[in-house]
């Protein structure tokens, strides 16, 4: 008989694809090699863009595995970094799947895709890192019933998903 192993905590990274810049370039890839570091599976978009590239890069060069929930019926560009490609073709509404699928999300600079992402994760009350990233306010209800969060680094956002699953999945 086989041994059921504990099944590992899905971190989703949400952010920009196009236009990123450097310095969210690389707190993405950070973070994306910190999630692997913890033993978690990183989710993102899955294209070869933005915060999707860096996180699933960092993730892939750390020994960690990657999830990447694509907007197409999968003709379209998929990130070399994803281990796991799943075609939607929904295109934006795969972002309900993005999050959903998550057990805690981390959001890095990104336009209204990132947006939806963050406001469909809190309707669903999955906890969200904003990672410098500034919603002016938007989600403040949110923050006031501890699902939201704000992290000035890659480290400090680890940290705080700790917290998150520790409290949303105790052991």
């Amino acid at each position: 008989m086989g041994v059921i192993g504990i099944r590992r905590y899905i971190v989703g990274v949400m952010g920009g694809g196009e236009g990123v810049s450097p310095e969210v370039y690389r707190a993405a890839y950070r973070l994306g090699a910190m999630i692997a570091r913890e033993g978690w599976i990183l989710l993102n978009g899955g294209r070869p863009a933005g915060v999707m590239e860096a996180s699933a890069k960092g993730a892939k060069e750390n020994g960690g595995l990657t999830v990447g929930i694509l907007p197409d019926n999968g003709a379209g560009p998929v990130s070399s970094y994803i281990d796991i490609p799943i075609a939607t073709g929904m295109g934006d509404a795969r972002n309900c799947i993005n999050v959903l699928s998550s057990d805690a999300v981390v959001a890095l600079p990104g336009k209204a895709g990132t947006i939806s992402e963050i406001a469909l994760a809190l309707k669903s009350e999955k906890s969200v890192v904003l990672l410098n990233f500034d919603t002016c306010g938007l989600f403040d209800d949110y923050r006031r019933r501890g699902l939201l969060k704000t992290a000035e680094s890659p480290e400090e956002a680890v940290l705080l998903i700790k917290s998150c699953l520790e409290k949303s999945h105790p052991i």
